[in-house]
């Protein structure tokens, strides 16, 4: 289970990175503004927000293997609809709507129902390695796509996405499994076979906001949910769709800025698996602070180097070992307060906050740099959230709720 979630998740960027890819040829094919297609992408991150808390119930009421594969049938009609985009329009149906609803439903679900079904020991390592996959996916597929996109035509970087989608499908009807006591097996680390409870959720909506009621009695839920959002905002929001033409504007060509994404890509599945040995064995806010605190510089940074290649160089390693490392102890941390069947129901609220701060993000950034004929404001607010989320996660360590 733990590999094909691994394979998903490596080829997810191949359909997910679409929209940053695409972001510069599309509006220069038909002389649109970076803002009118900001808001296909902010967009897609309201649609994920919105779906991503029904993933995990979803999968407990019909199987993981059919979620999945109604996720990949959704992402391959999202990327032939963007094939045939001429209208702006069609960017909001193509990569808001399908592309939003398939990742959406899986999100970060999908790893956090694999690594708390199945691991009670290493959990976080899991995690770490399942999150890290997807920048190992960027590490392969975004250099490629840029490639693609500048020595044949922008439609073409689709293909990886749609040939990725179907495989991992087609894997996940054949080999996958629902709970470990399915083989009659215990989770890793456990002696004993859990039995889940009974399959028959009647009312998906109705145990999706339940699991949000119970979440969001306990002070814990809010704090990963903010700080979380602010994750979304600085991470797949600002960095994963505006870099390359941030690049552009400072006149870094978009397969050299993708070359960039796909070394932070790197460094990041490094310090994303770094994150998850690291959650299993230290204080998970202590993790969160330092992370968002390193992640706050890098972004306040990056506006004021000179953009290049040693600056960038520096930069990509640096938010790279921190790109999605927040992860693994907040999966790790809502574990411990929700349990092994509520948290990665509760974790979809969490995830969709993310998303959430992400679509901020996306839309505003564009905007933004539409208004300011520069990204460097957007940047730089968004730093300075990171370091809002640090202060946040230690004065609620300190707190008297911290083990309630």
């Amino acid at each position: 289970m733990a590999v094909i979630a691994f394979l998903f998740s490596l080829v997810s960027p191949a359909i997910g990175s679409v929209p940053q890819i695409l972001i510069l040829p599309i509006t220069k094919a038909y002389g649109w503004e970076i803002s009118d297609f900001s808001l296909a992408t902010g967009l897609m991150y309201c649609v994920i927000a919105l779906t991503c808390p029904f993933g995990a119930t979803l999968m407990l009421k019909f199987g993981v293997s059919k979620i999945v594969f109604a996720a990949a049938l959704l992402g391959i009609i999202g990327l032939f609809f963007t094939i045939f985009t001429n209208e702006r329009w069609h960017l909001l149906f193509g990569i808001g709507l399908f592309l939003g609803a398939a990742s959406g439903i899986i999100g970060l679900s999908l790893a956090a129902t694999v690594a708390t079904r199945w691991f009670s020991a290493k959990r976080g390592l899991v995690m770490g390695i399942l999150t890290s996959a997807f920048a190992a996916g960027q590490l392969i597929f975004i250099p490629f796509m840029a490639w693609i996109t500048i020595n044949y035509d922008w439609r073409f970087a689709v293909l990886p996405g749609l040939i990725g989608a179907l495989l991992c499908g087609i894997l996940f009807m054949l080999f996958s499994k629902d709970w470990p006591s399915d083989l009659g097996l215990p989770a890793y680390g456990d002696k004993k076979v859990f039995q889940p409870p009974d399959g028959n959720v009647t009312n998906i909506l109705l145990m999706t906001f339940s699991a949000l009621a119970n979440g969001s009695k306990h002070p814990a839920f809010w704090i990963l949910a903010i700080t979380f959002f602010i994750c979304g905002l600085t991470s797949v929001g600002i960095v994963g769709q505006h870099f390359i033409p941030f690049c552009a504007d400072n006149n870094v060509g978009i397969v050299v800025a993708s070359s960039y994404l796909a070394l932070m890509g790197g460094f990041n599945f490094l310090g994303t698996t770094a994150s998850g040995w690291l959650s299993d064995r230290y204080d998970s806010y202590k993790l969160l602070a330092i992370y968002y605190g390193f992640r706050g510089l890098s972004l306040v940074y990056l506006p004021y180097s000179n953009f290049g290649i040693y600056e960038l160089t520096l930069w990509a390693i640096f938010f790279g070992l921190d790109f999605v490392a927040t992860v693994p102890p907040t999966v790790k941390l809502t574990g411990h307060y929700f349990g092994t069947v509520q948290a990665p129901l509760i974790f979809g609220w969490i995830f969709a906050a993310h998303q959430g701060g992400a679509a901020l993000a996306a839309y505003g950034a564009g905007v933004s740099r539409d208004y300011f004929i520069t990204y460097v404001p957007a940047f730089v607010i968004a730093g300075m959230s990171c370091f809002m989320a640090t202060g946040l996660i230690i004065l609620f360590r300190t707190s008297k709720y911290r083990t309630a």
